[in-house]
């Protein structure tokens, strides 16, 4: 029997989730005054639950979904799309596999079909998977020529010395020249599975059209095959500063990057939390750290803080483009108004301003068909999709009192991962 649920409204549109008889979830909104319908299909199925040897499973195999199935050629899907006047794509994440489709409205039909038979029946040939392993092993390499990526990186391996969350999501070549077709198999029969599954659906189709068109395009799933266990081991709370140091000739400047872990999306408060402070240092030319770091003393030519939401533990982030003489200073200073907001409460005019950001950034956010398929897809994988829509709220609930507990509990000015990279 299916299950489903009204959860609340978006600008009085009705948001639905559904299970349905084979274990997808299906959520689904109705937007009528929008000429194309989004199809976001996320799987639980990211570089998080790869077996311990197989580094960049989970990309390789979005990449040899495209290749087809038994019944769609290489390439055939892309020319189905493209007929059809829409646009699709695959991005993968620690966390996730997503798949997306856009189409005119009355063209689902005639695509979503090709969508769900190569996401379920993939047959990754071999003919194919070596042509495509080039493809990935051009842009392993591709990724060391970039100095934020590598910085990035560096910092997550530091940070995240136990969990999968420090693993690449690209993998690395010499684990990637030893896979076969097989594994790839083996690691899609596993996990892409009904119940790792969710189909969003938005755009001008009723919920019953909705659920007749994703019921049979999503049927027809691959018998599971045996794949070796994955391990998710916890972090250890970080007890000291971890630096690594990088000396690199492509940099014509500086890098700093520094790193908290935060609580997972099963805490959702403080972490929402942490989305406020970094706004307060970090965000826009009136923040802390951007006003006294680069308007007011011209230490660095940028400077930013961030907050990324993950299943398990999210990752708070303060990054600078710097000249190299600067960086131990800069490092000081950042460290020093940490301790500050352990210190002295935020003022309620600076609660309020960034309150208002963040909601505005969410408005802006929720535009479009494809941004709120996204905002549904990703809640909905992580933890459930009314959360997508209770952000404003929970945000507008914080106090500054609960702020400076956070700065405490998570954002320590002598227990954080750094990295810095220099020109050599």
């Amino acid at each position: 029997m299916r299950q489903q649920k009204h959860l609340c409204e978006n600008n009085n549109i009705p948001l639905s989730v559904t299970k349905l008889d084979q274990g997808i979830t299906l959520v689904h909104q109705n937007i009528c005054v929008t000429p194309v319908t989004v199809v976001d299909v996320w799987i639980k199925a990211g570089t998080r639950v790869e077996p311990q040897q197989w580094g960049g499973t989970a990309h390789f195999l979005e990449h040899m979904i495209f290749k087809g199935s038994q019944g769609i050629n290489p390439g055939k899907f892309d020319e189905i799309v493209e007929e059809n006047g829409g646009i699709t794509n695959a991005f993968t994440s620690h966390d996730y596999a997503h798949f997306f489709l856009t189409v005119p409205g009355d063209r689902l039909r005639q695509t979503l079909p090709y969508l769900g038979e190569i996401l379920l029946q993939a047959a990754i040939p071999d003919e194919e998977f070596s042509r495509e392993r080039d493809v990935i092993l051009e842009e392993i390499r591709s990724s060391y020529d970039d100095p934020d990526w590598v910085c990035f990186q560096t910092l997550c391996e530091t940070l995240y010395q136990h969990h999968p969350y420090g693993k690449s999501i690209l993998g690395h070549e010499t684990q990637l020249k030893q896979y076969s077709p097989h594994q790839l198999r083996s690691f899609h029969r596993t996990h892409y599975q009904p119940d790792n599954m969710t189909v969003v659906v938005v755009g001008d189709i009723d919920k019953n059209a909705a659920l007749c068109l994703v019921d049979e395009a999503f049927s027809n799933f691959s018998p599971p095959w045996g794949c070796p266990p994955h391990q998710i081991n916890p972090e250890p709370p970080l007890r000291e500063i971890r630096r690594n140091h990088i000396y690199s000739p492509r940099l014509s400047q500086g890098r700093l990057l520094m790193g908290w872990i935060g609580p997972g999306i099963n805490e959702l408060e403080p972490g929402l939390g942490l989305d406020i402070l970094s706004v307060i240092l970090g965000d826009g030319r009136t923040s802390r750290l951007v006003r006294e770091l680069r308007e007011d003393k011209g230490l660095v030519m940028d400077i930013e803080s961030s907050f990324s939401l993950q299943e398990d533990s999210s990752l708070f982030t303060i990054g600078a483009w710097l000249n190299p003489e600067n960086i131990s200073q800069v490092e000081e200073i950042i460290c020093d108004r940490l301790t500050q907001l352990q210190q002295e409460p935020i003022t309620e005019t600076e609660l309020n301003k960034a309150k208002k950001l963040l909601c505005h950034d969410y408005i802006f956010s929720t535009e479009t068909p494809s941004q709120l398929a996204g905002l549904y897809g990703y809640y909905q994988t992580l933890a459930h999709a009314e959360l997508a829509l209770s952000y404003p709220t929970l945000i507008q609930q914080y106090s500054v009192e609960k702020l400076q507990d956070l700065a405490y509990q998570y954002l320590s000015p002598q227990r954080y991962a750094i990295t810095v990279m220099e020109p050599c």
